[in-house]
């Protein structure tokens, strides 16, 4: 039997109220835990509250990807439950529409949210999120970014030697293990930024709080350039320090994320991190997919059978799980102990064939 439009029509709007209540409460909570919580850091640094409530709205569209799939559960427990306490999903059933076919609406909504999520919102999302990264370092930490990764290279930046001014390092390629720079140019300017001196290199290794420079160019105004066997340049950075001060892949758009991770390849660096999540986002329209069959499972039992509250408890509790998972297994990936792929999409999958066997069981019981 083909489910009639007028029906499908009617669930899909059940369904699209429910999470859409749902989704403004948990906003709401955020907002308000959000700003709470960086009022509290602010009050030290004396930060305008304008600010606060600023830097509170930059940051919602991130936490707006991370409550969307909980925000399809609880949606869809409760739209379906209250379907069902009306009796007017058993009477669709009894009329011969199976679960499948009265889940197709929500499962194309989920689907087209997830979408929507990973081609419009996300871009959006990464530039608001950049925008609190560089407001939230101006303000509380008083620090900015100081590297780089372009198609010219690796660019650094940190004070000279005698904590004044600053060094501008480039280098072309790196090697991430040993952090060893190659093709390296290295740009000295003082406080007013007046150049100092230039220092040219095939090659620079960091070593513990100084970078050690071999067969190495200085060039200085007015002078004529001179070779030097063994140069040490001090700096305060380490191998830790300098991979994370990459861009966070939160702050970059699911369209630019390929390129970069290319860039990042390049340069000798790891993009694991980058990786990870723009399959992570690419999977989204899959795991809101997979929160419908949840829903469904733990909300479509008629009232008579009893235990209604206890099966909607465990569908949330499932999402719980379900979040724990994908970052359990994010780590690991991130670990190197298992592929990437595998760690962004198998939480996804297991969560799509446990949805199915309960929908399954659901139908046949």
């Amino acid at each position: 039997m083909i489910i009639p439009v007028t029906l499908s029509v009617y669930i899909g709007k059940k369904f699209i109220s429910g999470t859409a209540l749902v989704f403004a409460t948990l906003m709401l909570i955020i907002f308000l835990f959000d700003s709470v919580e960086l009022m509290r850091r602010g009050l030290a640094r004396e930060v305008p509250i304008g600010i606060i409530i600023e830097m509170s709205l930059l940051k919602l569209p991130s936490m707006a990807q991370e409550m969307l799939p909980f925000a399809i559960l609880l949606g869809g427990i409760l739209s379906f439950a209250r379907l069902t306490a009306t009796s007017e999903l058993v009477v669709t059933r009894s009329a011969g529409v199976s679960a499948w076919q009265f889940l197709m609406p929500a499962f194309l909504i989920a689907f087209a949210a997830g979408f929507l999520m990973m081609t419009v919102f996300n871009p959006l999302s990464a530039i608001m999120l950049s925008r609190f990264e560089q407001v939230e370092a101006k303000y509380f930490k008083g620090t900015t970014s100081m590297l780089s990764v372009s198609s010219t290279g690796l660019w650094l930046r940190q004070k000279n030697e005698d904590g004044t001014g600053k060094t501008i390092i480039n280098s072309l390629r790196v090697s991430y293990e040993t952090m060893e720079l190659f093709d390296v140019t290295i740009f000295m300017f003082d406080n007013t930024n007046k150049f100092i001196q230039r220092i040219d290199a095939k090659s620079m290794l960091l070593d513990k709080g100084y970078w050690n420079i071999q067969n190495a160019v200085l060039t200085v105004p007015g002078k004529p350039a001179s070779d030097t066997m063994n140069y040490k340049l001090n700096t305060t950075l380490s191998k830790d320090q300098i991979q994370e001060s990459f861009a966070s892949p939160e702050t970059m758009s699911f369209w630019e994320l390929p390129g970069f991770i290319k860039t990042l390849k390049a340069a000798g660096f790891s993009a694991l991190r980058h990786t990870l999540h723009w399959h992570s986002v690419l999977s989204t329209p899959f795991l809101l997919c997979s929160m419908v069959f949840f829903a469904a499972a733990f909300s479509l039992r008629p009232p008579r059978r009893g235990k209604i509250g206890m099966m909607m408890s465990g569908g949330i509790l499932s999402g719980f799980l379900i979040y724990f998972l994908s970052y359990l297994v994010s780590a690991i990936g991130l670990s190197g102990s298992i592929p990437i792929i595998m760690a962004a999409w198998a939480p996804v999958g297991i969560s799509i064939l446990l949805g199915t066997a309960l929908m399954l069981h659901l139908e046949d019981g």
